[in-house]
């Protein structure tokens, strides 16, 4: 073909091994204040908006690539998963049972509890780091504490962390009444014998964007809530709440979730417990900055674009991301995107795994079109474990490794690698993945084009005005995105399932350093708002996969660089693989405890 035209080669006739990996070059202005103001104004403009958003998507080849490219696979409009075996060595939960019964089961998988471990002086073997459920539920049922107790601490260190200089407004909507309240109910229940699971009593923040009733669900605007009222608990919140969780109110993050660092000017950005001038990672700042910070056990985020996986590792927590359709999307803001999941974000694996079996289990229309495999978890207790384990092969791309900032991320996560082959005898094999930079382009549009459909109804009416600069400027971008720009986007996406599908006919799981950065410093001049693709690009540089393919993933921590920032390592796995993600990731774990650290801002809510 002659001019600028290009054509692939379909997907089954690509030589994989001939493959050249490109690194990630994005080019895109950082700005703040009026050159900020300036741009969104010339982006929004009717005239010249066209032209601008034109000029960005050439410097980075996004009009050859969907636009010029001839790409002759079919599209895929949502995940597509082929047929998937069993899992291995794992208990089956049952998405119609109770969320209770689900928990109890779960717990018959982990290895039993020893209050020791943490109500005595920790060792050099047994780091202590945070309270885990269990240890509450320790505390609450052998009369330690209670959650009333557990409340005011609560209550004490978020108006602390309120007022503290810089803020650090890690909740936007909390009601110390309605917390005490809640705290109150399950004090009682303690106190008649008659706990709900070990759940009952546990403190979870929700993030901004998932309904749990009464709070309002604004999505990090000022205005959201207004145009939306909740009315009842999403479907997740329901199955939590049904166990006896504890909510501590609605968490800060990045405004709608168009963003990755956790920057909102609306109410105040939210600063990472590691380092307080340094970014959290969003858009589930919020959640992830709570957890880390020891203020509650566990919290509920939302993934289009790594928003769970993202501020887990910079905050050194295990971000969960399930597979695409396990869990019901029903009052979550975003609920119609071909991309997002709720999921949990938690201090541990162990925890991932009980909050996990409570809120899982999809929707029935789901059910119907991606015939999921049945819910399960590890059974970390079998005498089997091991020995799956020692079968387990991980995949590695060793470009990926070597396409980061800094050289102690990569050397960081090959170590836990090198842990898990010596010391569990997990194989490690060499992958290649083809066209990740169209992947990367597939997954901008996709989530772009789907969030501004949900979004364009307000835009237009004007509520534009209402959102933040930098929220404005990604949406005028969103928008400039055509409707053959997003069927290219998934004819692109069957590509990538096809490579990665091939990918795990060799391996079973595949690693990756979670984000290409550490936390990256908030300016000062950030703080009114902040535009910034090239920090963005590099902390969604591995994440991808999981959302426009529909993977399951993880992040667990596995270290810190020389300024003590979190460095997370994420595992992909099979679609429905949730459970062979978890035990892999329980394994790394404990292999890398002894590596990480409690952030400087904690604080001490079980006070036993």
């Amino acid at each position: 073909m002659g001019g600028k035209v290009k054509a692939m080669a379909p997907v089954e006739e690509v030589d994989v091994a001939a493959a050249r990996y490109e690194p990630l070059v994005l080019r895109a202005p950082r700005l703040t204040g009026f050159p900020l103001r300036a741009f969104v104004w010339l982006l929004e403009s009717p005239l010249l908006g066209p032209l601008v958003t034109s000029v960005l998507k050439k410097q980075n080849n996004m009009t050859q690539m969907l636009q010029h490219t001839v790409i002759p696979d079919r599209p895929m409009f949502f995940p597509e998963f082929p047929p998937q075996e069993p899992e291995k060595g794992v208990v089956i939960l049952g998405e119609d049972r109770d969320p209770v019964e689900r928990v109890e089961e779960t717990l018959q998988c982990l290895a039993p509890y020893d209050p020791s471990t943490h109500f005595t002086s920790s060792d050099e073997k047994n780091p202590f780091l945070y309270w885990k459920i269990r240890d509450f539920a320790h505390a609450y049922r052998s009369g330690i504490t209670t959650p009333s107790a557990v409340a005011e601490h609560v209550i004490a260190g978020v108006e602390e962390w309120n007022n503290k200089k810089p803020p650090m407004p890690m909740l936007i909507y909390f009601d110390a009444d309605d917390l005490r309240k809640q705290a109150h109910a399950s004090t009682k229940r303690f106190e008649q014998g008659s706990p709900i699971s070990v759940l009952d009593g546990i403190f979870f923040a929700v993030k901004d964007d998932i309904d749990c009733f009464p709070y309002p669900s604004k999505s990090g605007t000022t205005f959201f809530d207004k145009i939306r009222p909740v009315e009842k608990d999403a479907v997740l919140v329901a199955r939590l709440r049904k166990c006896g969780v504890i909510f501590i109110g609605k968490a800060n993050m990045h405004e709608l979730g168009i963003g990755v660092t956790g920057n909102n000017p609306n109410y105040g950005t939210v600063r990472n417990p590691h380092s307080i001038d340094r970014y959290t990672g969003a858009s589930s700042s919020g959640p992830a900055a709570l957890v880390s910070s020891g203020l509650c056990s566990a919290a509920i985020g939302t993934d289009a674009g790594g928003s769970v996986r993202i501020p887990s590792s910079l905050c050194g927590i295990v971000g969960l991301k399930t597979t695409f359709g396990r869990t019901d999307m029903t009052g979550v803001l975003c609920d119609c995107g071909t991309s997002e999941v709720a999921s949990p974000l938690t201090a541990s694996v162990e925890d991932s795994m009980l909050v996990y079996s409570a809120l899982a289990g999809c929707r029935p229309m789901d059910k119907l079109t991606l015939r999921p495999l049945p819910l399960c978890v590890p059974n970390l207790v079998s005498s089997e474990n091991n020995d799956i384990l020692q079968s387990v092969k991980v995949g590695k791309y060793t470009e990926w490794f070597h396409d980061v900032s800094d050289i102690e991320i990569s050397n960081t996560c090959e170590d836990a690698l090198s842990l898990l082959r010596n010391t569990f005898g997990c194989q490690i094999e060499e992958i290649i993945l083809p066209e990740l930079l169209e992947m990367r382009t597939a997954h901008l549009v996709t989530i772009g084009s789907e969030g501004f459909c949900q979004l364009n109804a307000h835009y237009q009416e004007g509520r534009r005005t209402e959102m933040t600069l930098d929220t404005r400027g990604s949406l005028a971008l969103f928008g400039s995105f055509t409707s053959a720009d997003y069927v290219a986007s998934q004819r692109l996406r069957r590509r990538m399932m096809y490579y990665h599908t091939e990918a795990f006919r060799k391996v079973d799981v595949i690693a990756t350093p979670t984000t290409g950065i550490t936390a990256p410093r908030i300016p000062p001049s950030a703080l009114k708002g902040e535009s910034d693709y090239i920090v963005s690009a590099k902390l969604m540089q591995f994440i991808v996969a999981g959302n426009l393919l529909g993977f399951p993933a993880i992040t667990v921590p596995v270290g810190h660089d020389k300024q003590g920032l979190p460095i997370g390592l994420q595992l992909i796995g099979r679609p429905w693989g949730e459970a062979s993600l978890l035990r892999v990731a329980s394994a790394v774990e404990e292999l890398c405890l002894k590596r990480r650290n409690r952030p400087s801002t904690f604080f001490d809510i079980l006070k036993t």
